[in-house]
Formats: structure tokens, C-alpha cells, sequence
């Protein structure tokens, strides 16, 4: 373990613990801002019951256990549950204080009690819980202030949980990005469209349940039970989008390698240059959605080889000129067959351009510079390092990694984009690799200009071996 987050996890367990300690003493003495299981006891008339505040708090607790107990892997590795809705009603109701004790104890999951998560990460995991939840819960009293407008305390829970959700993303993101050495940012926006929808389709339900609590006469609290039921569907929710995605992603890998099984050579090859583009694109910080364009896009990169013949893909001696234009087809074909499934259309820029040279003179388009789409850049320097890494029917004996990384800086502005060259260097497929063009910076993309009469020329006309003519822009 990193001593970065060692130090971290310590500090931020040590502030959780203190602060839920001080502020419980503080507001022990603010019977109206204190959870009773019949709030007609202690909040409406204002007595403090000690025995009616446990009752109150066990039940919220039972009821984030119960909402924790099954949480769901998203895609990108963040855990969401639905727990953020009691967690934020306890909040509405007893404020800081109870939102952090239902958070630190309501949150226990059935793999920290069979031993799966490792003691620092329990703690970690709670911490990471109890602070945000004291801060939404300040952050709601501050806007509520105790008046009985059910819409200004409607906007009170939404800003309050807002408060909670994100800190919360933040401080786990942190972690997270310590622990494997990632960019906070790409981690923090990792499962954005979850985090998003957890939040917005569980804060007006944990306000719901606080209201619906209130009810006099011992009604309220076996009604809140009722509210389980949404819970567990929306968890069913999360797990299907995840499932679904899952299944997407894998039917795509399976593609894609029964396209790399044709070639003996080329097995796991487009799982490996999937593999080595996300990680540039984490140096690079691209997006969330370019991450995934990168994933997706690098596993099909090759699909349009299905339309080429088993005598061009295999043949180990040098490919004639119509050979050479069958083989250079398979980006255009690549697009064609990807076409139709709409929501791969981000991928496409990547499959057809994946070919294209910095300098202009690769195919299928002749694009120059920054007219090639940045995803098909970081996917050619993928693609060509793990090419040159492996062996191939023509050429038996692979490079070493550092033979290929000085390929990559030899062709960086000719071939390759020297940023993102720079940017390969900084993952670990270069890791321990000499790299002779280390300290000399990122070269940065000229802007662009008119092409010399002979650069035009030669775009005009095609290059051997190029499947179709470029037709010249103005």
C-alpha cells in the first residue's frame, strides 16, 4: 500500500470519528435536532427520550443495513447502493448527528462481515461515509432551519444529499486513485451517469420516508417499511444496466476475438490494444464516454479483416499491390459492418481512422495532424506498439519493448502523434523501458495550414496499395 494513502485513510478515519464524537455531544442538548422512533415524543413536543432516540436510530440503522447489504459493481469498479436514501432521511429527521451514526454502523455489508474487505478498507469504506454524511446534514439544517414548509425542506433534502452523495464520490475517488496511482479525475467521473441517477432517483424517495415517518400515532414507521420495496427495485435497476453493459462488452470482446482467432498471430490482440489505449487515455485525460469509446472501439478496431481472405491475412511473404489494397480496406469495412448498431457510433471515428498517419500519408482519408479524431491517435500508438511486441507471419521475432518505444519516438510527427507518444511513455506498458527521447517534452500539435503544391499533389493521388483515392479539400 502506497504510504500516500496509508496517510490518508488515517486522516480521514481519525477526522470521521472525531468529528461524529463532537458533534453528537454538541447536539445532544438540541432535543429538536434528535430521532425518536414516534417523533410525537421527541421532536414535535420537545422532550428528549433517551430509550425513544436508540429505538429511532436502530430502526434507521436496520434499515441502511438492509439497503447495504447487497451493493452493485458498476462497470468503471464503483460499488453504488441504495443506502443514500435512509441514510438522508435519517438526516431530515435527526439531523448530523444521526445521519452519522446510521452511516458508520447502517453500512455494514454482508462481505466486510465474511471477511472479503480488509480491515483498513472497512474503515476507510465508513469514513468515507460518516463525513459527508455530517456535512449533508449540517447542509440541510442550514437551509431548513427548522421550518415546517414542506417545499422548502424538499429543497433542503436535495441540496443535502447532493452534499453527501459527491463528497462522498470525492473522498472514495481520492482513495481510489492513490491506490492504483489513476487520475483523480478519471476516477471521480468514472460511473458519472450512475452516481447521477442514484442520486436523483433516491433523494426525493428519502425524503418521501422522512415525511411519511412523522405520521402520528405509531403510524409512520411501519409504513416507512413500505418503502423498501422501491428500494430494492431501483438496486435491481442498477444491477440490469450493469448486467446489460457487461453483456455488451463481452459480446464485443467475443467479436473481436473471433476475428484475432483467424490469425494464430494475432490472438488476444485487440483485447491487448484495448488494454494499452484506455491506459494512454488515462494519462491523457479524456473523458468518461472517451474511455469507453476507447474500450469498445480498440476491442473492433480490426472487425472489417472478416472481409479479408485467409490467403492475404496470412501470407508471411511481402503482399502485392492488390493484396496490399484488400488489407488496407479493412478500416472502411471495419466502419460499415459497425455501422448500424447506433450506440457504437463514437467508435467509429477510432475504426476507420486507425490508420491514418500524423504526417497525412496514411489511409483511408489522408487526414493530417489534428484532422485525425484524438481517440484513432491514441488507438494507432496502441495498436502499433502491441504489433511490434508480438510476432508476426511477417516478422517471426517480436521487438523488445524498448526496440518498439524507440520505433514510436522515431516516427513521433511522422507516424504517430508525439503527444500522445509522450503519454504512452508515462503508463506502465513503458514502465523500466529506456526511453532515449525521455525529457525532451510533448511536442505540440502545429496548428494547421495550407499544404506545399507537392503536399497537395500528393494527397490528389493515390498512394500504392490504397484502397480509394483521397479527394482533396479546400
Amino acid at each position: 500500500m502506497p504510504k500516500s494513502l496509508k496517510l490518508y485513510i488515517a486522516g480521514l478515519v481519525t477526522f470521521s470519528a472525531v468529528a461524529l464524537l463532537v458533534t453528537s455531544l454538541v447536539l445532544s442538548q438540541k432535543p429538536d435536532w434528535v430521532l425518536a422512533l414516534d417523533p410525537t415524543i421527541s421532536i414535535v413536543q420537545g422532550r428528549d427520550d433517551p430509550l425513544a432516540v436508540f429505538v429511532g436510530l436502530l430502526f434507521w440503522i436496520l434499515i441502511t443495513a438492509f439497503a447495504s447489504a447487497l451493493p452493485v459493481r458498476m462497470p468503471r469498479g464503483s460499488i453504488v447502493s441504495v443506502s443514500i436514501a435512509p441514510i438522508v432521511a435519517s438526516m431530515v429527521l435527526g439531523g448530523p448527528a444521526a445521519a452519522g451514526w446510521v452511516a458508520a454502523l447502517g453500512t455494514t455489508e454482508i462481505r466486510e462481515l465474511r471477511g472479503r474487505v480488509p480491515w483498513y478498507g472497512t474503515l476507510f469504506n465508513h469514513a468515507g461515509l460518516v463525513a459527508p454524511a455530517l456535512l449533508g446534514g449540517f447542509t440541510y439544517q442550514a437551509l431548513a432551519g427548522g421550518t415546517p414548509d414542506a417545499l422548502v425542506s424538499f429543497g433542503a433534502t436535495m441540496v443535502g444529499a447532493a452534499v453527501f452523495h459527491f463528497s462522498n464520490v470525492a473522498l472514495t475517488a481520492l482513495g481510489v486513485a492513490l491506490r492504483d496511482e489513476l487520475d483523480f479525475r478519471v476516477v471521480a467521473l468514472g460511473d458519472t451517469r450512475s452516481y447521477l441517477a442514484n442520486l436523483f432517483a433516491l433523494a426525493p424517495l428519502a425524503w418521501l420516508m422522512a415525511r411519511i415517518y412523522t405520521l402520528p400515532l405509531g403510524v409512520g414507521w411501519w409504513a416507512t417499511l413500505l418503502f423498501a420495496l422501491p428500494l430494492y427495485t431501483t438496486r435491481i435497476a442498477h444491477q440490469r444496466f450493469a448486467e446489460m453493459r457487461e453483456m455488451f462488452t463481452q459480446t464485443i470482446g467475443a467479436l473481436a476475438e473471433a476475428v484475432d482467432k483467424r490469425d494464430p498471430f494475432t490472438s488476444k490482440h485487440s483485447h491487448n490494444v484495448k488494454n494499452i489505449a484506455v491506459d494512454i487515455g488515462r494519462q491523457m485525460r479524456v473523458s468518461e464516454a472517451e474511455l469507453e469509446a476507447l474500450e469498445w472501439g480498440g476491442l473492433l478496431h480490426d472487425v472489417g479483416k472478416i472481409g479479408v481472405s485467409d490467403a492475404v491475412l496470412l501470407k508471411q511473404g511481402k503482399l502485392t499491390r492488390d493484396e496490399r489494397m484488400m488489407m488496407n480496406a479493412h478500416p472502411v469495412k471495419g466502419a460499415e459492418i459497425i455501422a448500424p448498431v447506433r450506440k457504437l457510433a463514437p467508435e467509429l471515428p477510432i475504426i476507420r481512422h486507425h490508420h491514418e498517419w500524423y504526417n497525412g500519408s496514411g489511409y483511408p482519408d489522408r487526414l493530417i495532424g489534428d484532422e485525425i479524431p484524438k481517440l484513432a491517435r491514441i488507438l494507432h500508438v496502441a495498436d502499433a506498439f502491441e504489433a511490434m511486441t508480438a510476432a508476426r507471419p511477417y516478422r517471426m521475432t517480436p521487438l523488445t519493448a524498448a526496440q518498439a518505444l524507440a520505433e514510436l519516438r522515431k516516427f513521433a510527427g511522422i507516424q504517430f502523434d508525439p503527444q500522445v507518444v509522450d503519454a504512452f511513455v508515462k503508463t506502465s506498458w513503458a514502465a523500466g523501458v529506456e526511453d532515449a527521447g525521455q525529457g525532451a517534452g510533448p511536442v505540440p500539435i502545429k496548428p494547421r495550414t495550407l499544404p506545399y503544391l507537392g503536399d497537395a499533389a500528393t494527397r490528389m493521388s493515390p498512394l500504392p496499395g490504397d484502397p480509394q483515392a483521397s479527394t482533396p479539400t479546400s
